[in-house]
Parts: C-alpha cells; sequence; structure tokens
C-alpha cells in the first residue's frame, strides 16, 4: 500500500541553520533519506513514529512532546507515523559546517583564479553586490571599487599593470561571515620592475560569496 507523504514545512534557512516542521498525517512518511548534517528534533506532540532503517529492520521511537533529542550526520532512515493520530515535530539542521566549508571553497578558487589571471572566475566568486578595497588609495581604508562592474574593472586594472604575477604561499581560514587569506604577492609591471611582498586579504561574506575583499601588504623600504 502506498503511504501518503509527510508535509514538510520550513519555518527558518538562513545558511546557518534550518527549521523544518514535519506533519504527519496517520499513515505519512518522509520516505528514504540521508541526513546530510547534525540535527536536533523537537516533537511537537506526545507519541510514537516507526523508523524503517537499511538492512530491513524497524524500531519504534517514543517522542515526548518539547523533550528534545539529537543525532549526527549519516543516519538513514523512512519514518513513518503508524499510528491512528496525527503526528508533528521541528528539525533542527546545522548547516554551519557545510556553510564555512563552502566559504573556505570559495577562497580556494579565488585564490586560484588571481593566479590564472581569469577576471570572470574572479567575478564568480564574488557576490552580486559587492566590493573591493584596495590596499592603497586616498582614503584610510585604500581605494574603495562598489559594485560588480567597478570591481571587475578594479581586478583588470591589477592585471594590466602587473602582467606577470602570481599569488604564492597562499593559507586560507573562515569563522562565521569573515575570511582571511595571507600570501606572498610576486610580479613583474608593465616597466619589468619586480615587486615581492607579503600580505593579506580580510573577506567579508554573503552566502557562500564574497561581499567584500579588503586587501593589505607590507611596505618595503631600502
Amino acid at each position: 500500500m502506498t503511504r501518503p507523504p509527510a508535509e514538510p514545512v520550513t519555518h527558518l534557512d538562513d545558511g546557518r541553520f534550518r527549521v523544518t516542521e514535519w506533519r504527519f498525517a496517520p499513515g505519512a512518511e518522509t520516505g528514504w533519506h540521508v541526513h546530510g548534517h547534525d540535527y536536533v528534533v523537537v516533537p511537537l506532540v506526545d507519541g510514537t513514529l516507526l523508523l524503517e532503517e537499511p538492512g530491513g529492520t524497524s524500531r519504534k521511537a517514543s517522542l515526548t512532546r518539547h523533550v528534545p533529542y539529537a543525532r549526527r550526520t549519516g543516519v538513514e532512515h523512512n519514518v513513518v507515523n503508524d499510528a491512528s493520530e496525527a503526528m508533528a515535530f521541528l528539525e533542527v539542521e546545522v548547516l554551519g559546517d557545510a556553510l564555512q566549508a563552502a566559504r573556505l571553497a570559495c577562497l580556494e578558487r579565488f585564490a586560484a583564479a588571481w593566479n590564472a589571471h581569469d577576471v570572470d572566475a574572479l567575478m564568480a566568486c564574488m557576490a552580486e553586490d559587492c566590493a573591493f578595497h584596495a590596499s592603497a588609495g586616498p582614503a584610510a581604508d585604500g581605494r574603495r571599487h562598489a559594485g560588480g562592474d567597478a570591481v571587475r574593472a578594479a581586478y583588470a586594472a591589477i592585471f594590466e599593470q602587473f602582467p606577470k604575477a602570481a599569488w604564492t604561499q597562499g593559507e586560507h581560514r573562515v569563522a562565521g561571515d569573515h575570511g582571511v587569506s595571507s600570501w606572498r604577492f610576486v610580479g613583474t609591471d608593465r616597466q619589468g620592475a619586480t615587486v615581492e611582498v607579503d600580505g593579506c586579504d580580510l573577506f567579508t561574506f554573503a552566502g557562500e560569496r564574497i561581499a567584500l575583499k579588503d586587501s593589505y601588504r607590507k611596505s618595503r623600504t631600502a
């Protein structure tokens, strides 16, 4: 007999957490699934659910209203309400680790794009509403470039100024909505002068992409 599907209602999905209310009519099921994130279940009513598990096994899980329990990534099952009364619970998924991994991967792609002199790839890492604060300029925070067109032009100008350029010894870190990359820049400008200097970028993210690149570098003296 075909079971009706349980009804998922998403109440929050902000990149760090996803809160889904699962509503089960009598006989309803979630369908088989593997949890991709750590999660917490908060029962909204008292009751019992049937958990069908790999290998053909199953077991009953007793839920007590407002008494939460936690599970880790990788749980695989089908959740079934085989009772005669409706059931419901909140599922709170912890997405932070996945988002942090995506942001770190973005910084790695960003660094590779600089070394490839690929402006399109650089802009693919930037958020739609983005900004770039250069390490030098007329203001205390350097020269500001706001908006995709301005940022693209600023990045292209760097490659125009330094036809030969590499960002070596790159290291990347992400914490919450912020990230940092450190590097050593080695380049030759259009006049043939060689520059070798350490620096870093401070990043602010919007979702998985970069909203702000704020650059700093050492100032070498003779």
